[in-house]
């Protein structure tokens, strides 16, 4: 079978249930694989749990268990969660299964057969938070450098000389530039060896978990020892068609597993095993909550179907998009060099910018207009040059992004392909064109729904289902060839388009409380000037019945004069999810074709009134000018429909 692209997480601890942290690691791996299916590239994608820790069994029996039924609860939680998310992994590997067993015994087997494991007694300190040895000079108030308690171990046990590999390994790293990524990382594993490696304990006393040593049942072999070579064993070594996956295409993980181990550890491991090393080593970046890094020891950890159950509850969308919504902002905010910050209400800010604002909007004004110019169907225009410039770009610059893996950079390419449509929108101004007889507006409106497609494209390895329900508005089917995005025959002319419905409604972002002035007590408040003259106000009123008033910014989808009236027009206006009709004595100051596609403010609270027979279903807000035309209130800059006026 010929090669295919072979990614992998890191294999998850299983003394705590998945959170943000671990599901940010395999979306993007999922990215990875959806992504490569799109370039019609065979891709594998690994993940699972690593189960044979000490502080597994230290777990498992704080919640009054045996380790095995533990892990098992714990591992199903795990593949539950990533099908929550849409991760479509080909494999879930478990390190207690007999397949990665067989394999970890191979590998210490050959290694000792070539004389690169032996025995001595180890006594020094042991981290089993972090199930790693450490260096006395390390250890700072009874704890480890990653601030967990250390314990002293002395006892007989197996090495592994690590210490022959240090050379081997700086010469592969200088020889390939993009083995370990990002280069700040790279930067401290090639110090971290300068520094000198030494020969590593790769065993523990037998407690009855964990993999026998071969030929010698008193010791179990060292978990990360174990759990590095799942990569390999998952693939079948040494039986079978294991060359078909193996060497990985990419390895991603977090950084705190990267420079002793990752980078380090195993590397050397497959080198004295004489096995072709990965290709590509990441470690991105940690989330952080108030810049405390997530742990799952102090609780209260953001989850994937938590946080998509935030997002349900403030904007009111479709719990399947909330999914996609989830997927979007791990994207968005990886932290793909440095740490990140995370919040509930950072994701929703990006929410309300990205998708319902930007992406949303676009969708709907450009259907709308379509439905009014085009009569609902893609016109047979060519795309206007600005636009397949654009398109063009848009999927270079992506491309070049994901060479490096870099998916939150694809995320604001893809993005800001949307922000410009929105701006050529303004620019072209369909209405204009379609009141003024303009041959062009096929062209523009085309133009238009070819940029949605385009996005649509280069989003769906992220947002799936959002950008199946993108490809169903639009009248085609799903786009899953990476090499037709941007191409006019994906979008034929004649298609017939469905009516608009918005897909993200706007989240109404808590206002923060302004803090109450400070006043010194020794300080007098300074005389006050008289106030100048002002008009007299008929009846003031205070906060509360304002309050009662709701206003909402709605988009105008249709408009016509109201016949046996020259003064009153008739209009389809789109306010969140919620279509009305509402009659506005506007006539004198627009033509019909110059409001469609506006926004303009909307009293949704007020009741329903006949005028000249027709139900009207709110009230425009407008200004007059010195004639007496209204003026129409608009916001100075796009949002979404059904965003509230404060």
């Amino acid at each position: 079978m010929a090669k295919r692209f072979y990614v992998t997480t890191p294999i998850y601890y299983v003394n705590g249930a998945p959170h943000i942290g671990t599901a940010l690691t395999t979306a993007v791996c999922d990215f990875e694989r959806r992504y490569r299916a799109m370039r019609g590239e065979p891709a594998w994608f690994l993940t699972g749990t690593d189960e044979n820790a000490t502080k597994v069994t230290e777990a498992a029996e704080a919640a009054g268990q045996a380790p095995m039924p533990f892990v098992d609860a714990m591992s199903d939680r795990f593949r539950q969660e990533w099908k929550t998310l849409r991760i479509e992994y080909d494999d879930f590997i478990r390190t207690t299964e007999p397949r990665h067993a067989k394999v970890v015994q191979a590998i210490f087997e050959r290694l000792r057969e070539r004389g690169y494991v032996y025995q001595d007694k180890y006594e020094g300190w042991y981290d089993v938070g972090s199930e790693a040895f450490v260096k006395e000079s390390d250890v700072v108030d009874g704890k480890s450098p990653d601030g967990n308690p250390v314990r002293w171990v002395s006892e007989d046990n197996w090495f592994f000389r690590l210490s022959a590999f240090g050379e081997p390994l700086l010469k592969h790293i200088e020889d390939n530039p993009g083995f370990l990524r990002p280069d700040t990382r790279r930067n401290e594993v090639i110090s971290f060896i300068k520094q000198g490696l030494r020969d590593m304990c790769i065993t523990r006393h037998n407690t009855g978990w964990g993999i026998p040593v071969p030929g010698d049942d008193t010791k179990v072999i060292y978990v990360w020892f174990d759990a590095l070579i799942n990569y390999l064993s998952a693939t079948g070594w040494p039986d079978g068609d294991w060359e078909s996956l193996w060497p990985a295409d990419v390895h991603w993980m977090a950084k705190e597993i990267f420079t002793r181990f990752h980078a380090t550890l195993w590397p050397a491991v497959l080198m004295a095993a004489d096995l072709p090393l990965p290709k590509t080593v990441i470690a991105h970046g940690w989330f952080t909550f108030s810049g405390e890094k997530i742990s799952k020891s102090k609780g209260g950890l953001i989850t994937p179907q938590g946080l998509a159950d935030e997002i349900v509850a403030a904007s009111q969308c479709d719990p399947e998009i909330a999914i996609d919504v989830v997927r979007y902002a791990l994207a968005a905010f990886l932290p793909y060099e440095g740490d990140k910050d995370f919040s509930v209400e950072e994701v929703e800010r990006r929410y309300n910018s990205d998708l319902a604002n930007d992406l949303g909007n676009a969708l709907n004004r450009s259907l709308a207009m379509s439905h009014k110019f085009a009569g609902g169907v893609v016109p047979d225009a060519p795309i206007e040059a600005d636009v397949e410039s654009a398109i063009a770009n848009s999927k270079r610059a992506y491309e070049a992004a994901l060479e490096n893996f870099r998916w939150d950079q694809a995320v604001d390419i893809a993005i800001d392909l949307i922000r410009f449509l929105n701006k050529y929108i303004d620019t072209r101004a369909p209405w204009a064109l379609a009141k003024s007889g303009d041959p062009s507006l096929p062209n523009v409106l085309r133009s238009m729904l070819l940029t949605l497609r385009t996005a649509e494209g280069l989003l769906r390895p992220i947002m799936p289902y959002a950008c199946d329900e993108i490809a169903r508005q639009l009248g085609v089917d799903p786009l899953r060839d990476f090499s037709a995005i941007g191409e006019i025959a994906t979008l034929p002319a004649g298609t017939t388009l469905a009516t608009p419905k918005p897909i993200f409604p706007r989240i109404e972002m808590k206002q923060e409380p302004k803090p109450e002035p400070v006043v010194k007590p020794e300080s007098k408040p300074e005389p006050k000037p008289e106030p100048p003259a002002t008009p007299e106000v008929a009846e003031l009123i205070g906060i509360e019945e304002f309050a009662r008033m709701q206003l909402r910014i709605g988009r105008v989808l249709e408009a016509e004069p109201l016949e046996g009236s020259d003064r009153l027009l008739k209009l389809q206006v789109i306010i969140g999810e919620e279509r009305r009709q509402i009659v506005a004595g506007i006539r004198a100051s627009y033509a019909p074709l110059d409001l469609v596609g506006r926004q303009v403010v909307v009293v949704v609270n007020l009741k329903p009134a006949k005028l000249r027979g027709v139900e009207s279903q709110g009230m425009l807000l407008a200004a007059t000018d010195d004639e007496g035309k209204a003026i129409l209130l608009q916001p100075d800059r796009e949002t979404s429909e059904g965003a509230k006026v404060k």
